[in-house]
């Protein structure tokens, strides 16, 4: 049965207008620009598939040849109102390095930075859909009951909840746990 798309589940937090973005396609590199371009679209496209939760679920890039930079959602944006412009750019220590009126989301920074800094992910993305806080929540977590389960319980790694993620030093909690097996 094919998955039906589905409109965000989120409640707008603010009237429809918002701040105004320019445009930053001049001011950077053609890979970084790429970069930006491909990102939105996998917000809008996870928008689409209604796997937001309000704010609490982000998506990350490294920036095209950087080891310690990457793109982030600006905190208080729907996914659907992602745009390549509107993408902040970051380094590792939390530092804002690209110009917008918003600010950097923190939790998403504190787990992005952590797995950007942790290996070399190119690209991050935390979910909270249904069916994975279903999983999450049971105390085996993942089973091998199905086929399909079989092929990700090799790579499911676990990281027990501390609230939002607000706290720099879970950051290192995070990558140990990823290495964990």
């Amino acid at each position: 049965m094919k998955p039906v798309a589905k409109k965000s589940n989120v409640t707008r937090l603010r009237p429809r207008a918002r701040p105004k973005l320019k445009s930053v396609r001049n001011g950077i590199a053609p890979a970084e620009w790429q970069a930006r371009v491909d990102l939105a679209a996998a917000y809008r496209l996870t928008a689409h598939l209604g796997w937001t939760d309000m704010l609490g679920t982000h998506i990350s890039c490294r920036v095209p040849g950087t080891h310690d930079q990457f793109l982030l959602n600006p905190y208080g944006m729907l996914f659907e109102e992602i745009t390549a412009s509107s993408l902040i750019k970051v380094d590792v220590e939390g530092n804002k390095l690209s110009e917008s009126p918003y600010k950097v989301n923190q939790a998403g920074f504190t787990i992005h930075s952590a797995i950007h800094m942790g290996n070399h992910a190119e690209a991050v993305m935390h979910l909270h859909t249904p069916y994975g806080v279903g999983v999450s929540t049971q105390k085996q977590g993942l089973l091998p009951v199905t086929q399909m389960a079989l092929t990700a319980l090799g790579l499911v790694r676990y990281h027990d909840y501390e609230g939002v993620a607000f706290n720099l030093d879970e950051r290192e909690r995070i990558v140990q746990d990823r290495k964990s097996t």
